[in-house]
């Protein structure tokens, strides 16, 4: 009779990160420690290094920045069309009715 095949397992392996950029300049900052408590809370829990978490935390803040401060420059009709989109009320559908019918989480 033939032995059965051995099943053969690998252990698991985190995906290996992606090698950073090299790195031109530091930036400092003088920080309370519950502060630097705080931070590093939220890096550990977001799995990665109190610069990764800071530095992707500062840069998106500064693209928000940008972007709030961002003109778009558009004809008068275009501008108006746009406007009555935004200021009349959603078509009624079933999704819409659903959402608005359900009890938020908290209550």
């Amino acid at each position: 009779m033939p032995t059965p095949a051995k099943r053969i397992t690998t252990p698991t392996r985190r995906p290996a990160k992606a090698q950073p950029a090299i790195t031109v300049g530091a930036i400092n900052i003088r920080v309370r420690p519950e502060e630097r408590a705080l931070i590093d809370q939220a890096a550990v829990l977001s799995g990665k290094s109190r610069s990764e978490f800071m530095l992707e935390a500062a840069r998106r803040a500064a693209t928000d920045a940008i972007l709030d401060r961002t003109l778009f420059r558009t004809q008068p009709a275009a501008y108006a069309k746009f406007q009555a989109l935004l200021d009349a009320p959603p078509n009624p559908n079933g999704r819409l009715r659903k959402l608005l019918e359900t009890a938020p989480p908290w209550e």
